[in-house]
């Protein structure tokens, strides 16, 4: 019976993953492909939002971009080093904390595919106002973004008793 629950809750998670992933990896592949067609990386403008295609060889917001070879795959490996703990902290963890990990697994997973397949992480969703600019991010970026969000709500105002 443990082990039968065991592998629901193993399962549930792992579809959770799989299923951000095939969305990050779906809108990706759109929007390179409609780039490829149209010759042209400035796909849709609009007031607020435009959907432009740039390859960042860095980590979050083009940080440590570098055209160096052993950086990239040193920064490629941390990566998945750190997926591979988040994976054991799913593993480990329940309810809220647990669904948080799986958001940052999920686009995690999306952005270092990416890395390996294109040597690049496509980002694309450029959101402005009044000429601001935010940086330019993908579907990836915003389920790791909302992740990590809701594991700082977790910490701050979450009972621990709750979670451990």
């Amino acid at each position: 019976m443990i082990f039968k629950d065991l592998k629901n809750k193993l399962n549930i998670s792992l579809f959770s993953i799989i299923f951000i992933f095939l969305i990050d990896r779906i809108s990706k592949f759109y929007i390179i492909n409609l780039s490829q067609k149209n010759f042209d990386n400035e796909l849709f403008i609009s007031k607020y939002l435009n959907i432009v295609l740039i390859w960042n060889d860095g980590i979050a917001f083009g940080l440590l971009s570098s055209k160096e070879n052993y950086l990239y795959n040193l920064i490629s490996l941390i990566i998945i080093i750190i997926i591979l703990i988040l994976f054991y902290l799913i593993y480990k963890s329940k309810n809220f904390k647990k669904f948080s990990y799986i958001l940052v697994t999920g686009g995690a997973l999306g952005n270092v595919f990416d890395r390996i397949l294109y040597k690049s992480v496509p980002d694309f969703i450029d959101v402005h106002f009044n000429g601001f600019h935010w940086f330019i991010f993908n579907i990836a970026d915003i389920f790791i973004t909302i992740g990590v969000i809701c594991l700082i709500y977790d910490e701050i105002f979450i009972e621990k008793t709750e979670n451990d």
